[in-house]
């Protein structure tokens, strides 16, 4: 209790909070942007793509410059439980962090909707494509986010000066490659704020399965391959508390 009430972990909280609700509301702002222009057909037209990848990816590169040296700015429910399993954090702190994305991302898709585009189910997540099939490209782009991530953020030896810029360009791709398959998600909490605002709730264990288990198998593989000594001692160490 006292680790949950520290002045540390609500820091942490709140910073993740600001941060995932940076990401979400500039990412689902950039698909109103598309929607109200008319650039988001089906097939969707190239323009919209770039606007909702741009927005995604720019959110993302912003929410890390603003909050990394106080959290190293998960923004990502999948990224934090990657973190926790490798021993990079704590569970209560993991938790903590968790909790305050998944706020951010409701109160962003909340804002959206009723001051900014309010356009029915905006932003809400869904498939194009069978439901064994969204999994896997789930699991395959949040392979090479949260590898990315633990190479320059987590990573004490990576260039975490790159990093913002890095992560931005994963995202930015990832996007350009998926939104007309899944709405290349890679982040439970990004799925979750407007799927809670709208109340559209289809498919939505694809998009936490498949972050969750892509974002561990980057981890992994990570750690196994390219981590040091230390790294791979902490592996699957669930401790208590803050590192």
């Amino acid at each position: 209790m006292n680790e949950l009430i520290s002045r540390d972990n609500i820091r942490g909280f709140m910073a993740e909070l600001i941060a995932t609700f940076t990401f979400v509301f500039m990412g689902v702002g950039a698909v109103g942007a598309a929607v109200g222009a008319g650039l988001s057909q089906v097939p969707l037209d190239t323009a919209g793509l770039v606007i909702i990848a741009l927005g995604h990816g720019l959110g993302i590169f912003l929410g890390i410059v603003v909050i990394g040296r106080i959290t190293g700015a998960h923004l990502n429910p999948a990224v934090t439980i990657a973190a926790i399993l490798t021993g990079n954090i704590g569970i209560t702190r993991g938790l903590t962090f968790i909790v305050g994305q998944l706020g951010g991302a409701a109160f962003a898709a909340l804002l959206i909707d009723k001051f900014v585009w309010g356009i029915d189910s905006l932003g809400v997540h869904s498939l194009s494509v069978q439901s064994s099939d969204g999994l896997v490209i789930e699991v395959i782009l949040t392979f090479f986010l949260v590898f990315t991530i633990f190479a320059t953020a987590i990573d004490k030896r990576g260039n975490a000066a790159w990093a913002p810029l890095a992560i931005g360009l994963v995202v930015f791709v990832d996007h350009l490659i998926a939104v007309p398959l899944t709405g290349a998600s890679m982040n439970p909490a990004r799925t979750f704020g407007p799927a809670l605002i709208h109340g559209q709730w289809a498919d939505q264990w694809v998009y936490w399965v498949g972050p969750i288990v892509g974002g561990i198998g980057a981890a992994v593989t990570y750690v196994l391959i390219f981590g040091d000594k230390n790294d791979r001692d902490k592996l699957g160490d669930l401790r208590l508390g803050s590192n």
